[in-house]
């Protein structure tokens, strides 16, 4: 967990806060952002914890943060925190290399301002900090696109306990594997199949599997 003196002589500038568990991505972002006019990283994080502590002591504008964060809390749940804080909370611009219409959700559903590929050109990104600074909506083209696509023809809405079932199910457990996995009885996890059954349109495991597949419904 490491914080960066700025100038305050440079004038203001959005204050940015970068999360991310892999410490050569954050160094490659400083390095990326070190350039970006407007833009002061106050701080950065390797873990979601970290992220919750130099925000509450840092006070950023905008928090870039991915996905997946390793041990600990993730990105949804660091997300959710810093969104649902007492005090004035900072954006959380999502920025990641996963791209399934449950990933975003969840970042959405979490209270992420805005959802961007880790592909996305240097420009865009500056762009894309400065916007969800101002409290709007950033998503990259192919995550518009896909959201776009779901509000023309919704996917089914599962639980997260019917996408944990989904997930074990298309690893090829039984209903006595998935049950110890999830510490749960075999007859809770032949109901919740009765519920994705019908939410899919399917009546067999493999069908289940195929639609979720599809309609990229697993994490």
């Amino acid at each position: 967990m490491t914080t960066h003196d700025t100038d305050t002589d440079t004038g203001p500038g959005v204050r940015l806060l970068v999360c991310d568990d892999h410490a050569v991505v954050r160094a490659g972002l400083l390095a990326l952002l070190d350039s970006a006019p407007g833009i002061e990283v106050v701080g950065e994080a390797g873990t979601g914890e970290e992220a919750l502590a130099l925000a509450a002591k840092l006070r950023p504008d905008v928090v870039l943060m991915d996905l997946q964060l390793g041990e600990g809390i993730n990105g949804v749940e660091t997300t959710l925190r810093l969104t649902a804080g007492p005090d004035e909370a900072p954006r959380v611009l999502v920025l990641t290399t996963y791209d399934t219409d449950a990933d975003i959700t969840r970042a959405i559903e979490a209270g992420a301002t805005g959802y961007l590929l880790k592909a996305e050109r240097p420009d865009e990104l500056f762009a894309a900090i400065h916007a969800a600074a101002l409290g709007r909506t950033v998503l990259s083209p192919p995550v518009a696109s896909r959201v776009m696509a779901n509000l023309r023809s919704p996917r089914p809405s599962l639980t997260d306990r019917e996408r944990d079932i989904l997930t074990h199910l298309a690893r090829g457990l039984g209903n006595q594997e998935i049950a110890r996995a999830l510490f749960i009885s075999e007859a809770t996890v032949k109901t919740h199949l009765r519920r994705i059954y019908g939410k899919l349109g399917v009546d067999t495991r493999a069908g289940a599997v195929a639609v979720a597949k599809e309609q990229r419904l697993l994490p």
